[in-house]
């Protein structure tokens, strides 16, 4: 097995949190359990996907609110907040709160773009201005001037018994610099770079100068820390979908081999008019998932990573999943849990 270049700084998962529409709360309950169990393992992170009008969290800011309650060391990140469906300003009012409820633990990732089925929801999300919304990157720079204390309005002062400030309250210090962009192409890299954020790459990307994965999102790493002012340091975490089996029954074993295979196809070409990319499922004892991501050049540019958990899987399924993660594969790759961990 090839030696990594540097040791695995970072160790974190993602989760998507489904619920039973029945019982919402179970699932609910669920991942706030999940992300206890993380924290017990020594991981450094855990992080929220979003989902909007699906049985999925729909506001991992408010599930997120809980965990930092419940928790008091690992950092917790979304990944990623869809922009297209929220007011810069008030989130940016939502995320400080919750990282002064954290003590600084809040690592939001966002992404640009349209609404999911847009046509279906605008009339909802934006009865009066659905043709006028822009979902570029304007939307982002809006967030991260409210978030790192830009003036949000010209007025503030004493009226009457009240005071106003003219930046988004709390403001939260530190907060600007721990934003994450959630981006799949080079132009989003470039554009995270150039504006100070993380860069947080998943097993998605678009095939843009190839139809190789790994070369393809290791040219989105380098273009982003080429155009970000802490150049080879600026922060990049990878989160592929890995399923380690060293523990696993025969039974998980079988149905994890069964759940990559049947999404096995969707890597061998480019998906889509967008030319969707996306890297196989890592299923395997965590010596063979190591030696994969080893060979794998994005991973070798890297020292962070936000293990994906798959969608559809029970709770015990993913207690045994992170406990492989935490005690076998990132110490295979090079991870130590740090004295605060244990």
């Amino acid at each position: 097995m090839p030696l990594p270049s540097q040791p695995l700084r970072k160790l974190g998962f993602l989760t998507i949190g489904l619920f039973d529409e029945a019982d919402p709360r179970k699932g609910h309950e669920s991942t706030l359990e999940i992300i206890r169990l993380g924290e017990r393992l020594g991981f450094d992170s855990a992080w929220l996907r979003h989902r909007h009008l699906q049985y999925g969290i729909s506001s991992p800011v408010a599930v997120l609110a809980a965990a930092s309650q419940r928790t008091t060391r690992i950092e917790l990140g979304t990944a990623v907040i869809p922009l297209g469906w929220e007011n810069p300003l008030r989130l940016a009012e939502d995320l400080a709160t919750v990282d002064i409820l954290s003590g600084g633990r809040l690592n939001p990732g966002i992404s640009v773009g349209p609404p999911m089925h847009y046509d279906q929801v605008k009339q909802a999300l934006y009865p009066d201005t659905a043709d006028a919304e822009d979902f570029g990157y304007d939307r982002v720079a809006r967030l991260l001037d409210f978030v790192r204390g830009k003036p949000a309005t010209d007025f503030s002062g004493v009226e009457g018994f009240e005071v106003f400030s003219d930046r988004v309250q709390p403001h939260a210090p530190g907060l600007g610099r721990r934003l994450w962009y959630g981006g799949g192409s080079l132009r989003s890299a470039q554009w995270a770079g150039e504006h100070a954020m993380n860069f947080l790459t998943s097993s998605v990307v678009k095939a843009e100068e190839s139809e190789d994965f790994a070369e393809v999102q290791l040219s989105h790493v380098r273009a982003f820390r080429a155009h970000h002012p802490d150049g080879d340091r600026a922060r990049v975490s990878q989160g592929l979908v890995v399923i380690p089996t060293d523990s696993a029954s025969p039974e998980q074993r079988a149905k994890y081999e069964a759940y990559a295979e049947k999404r096995l196809p969707r890597t061998a070409t480019p998906q889509g008019p967008a030319r969707l990319m996306f890297a196989p499922d890592l299923v395997g004892t965590s010596a063979e998932i190591a030696e994969r991501l080893y060979a794998h050049a994005a991973f070798r540019e890297i020292d962070e990573v936000a293990f994906a958990l798959p969608f559809t899987f029970e709770h015990d399924d993913y207690v045994q999943i992170l406990t492989d993660i935490a005690t076998r594969l990132g110490p295979a790759l090079g991870w130590q849990a740090s004295a605060q961990h244990t």
